[in-house]
């Protein structure tokens, strides 16, 4: 009877420190901030946004001419800090034609690139 009161007592014991357990935030994906969005403007190369944004996470098969740039933050500690962002950008005969997603397009964004 001893022997089964210390089992439950240390069972108990050992649940009760499971929040003390040490957990990671996972970032994921491509981490873009709004002043890198402010540089594109439409008519830039692939190259070009590659350039300002880094590679994509996700390049459709299909439709080679969509990127997609995703984030995704899980926080270790608390639910309330996790993120995802995306954003998706389109390309015609190999020039930025539109973009859109979760940051705001800067008004000098419709203004060609002048090469």
């Amino acid at each position: 009877m001893l022997f089964r009161t210390l089992i439950v007592i240390l069972v108990i014991s050992l649940a009760s420190c499971s929040s003390w357990v040490f957990r990671r935030d996972i970032p994921q994906g491509n981490y873009l901030e709004q002043k890198d969005i402010d540089k594109l403007q439409i008519a830039m190369t692939k190259e070009q946004v590659k350039f300002v944004l880094g590679s994509p996470v996700v390049v459709d098969s299909f439709h080679d001419d969509t990127w997609h740039y995703v984030y995704k933050f899980k926080s270790g500690r608390d639910e309330s800090y996790n993120k995802r962002k995306q954003f998706i950008i389109k390309f015609e005969d190999n020039k930025l034609v539109s973009a859109e997603g979760d940051f705001t397009l800067p008004e000098s964004f419709y203004e060609p690139m002048i090469n």
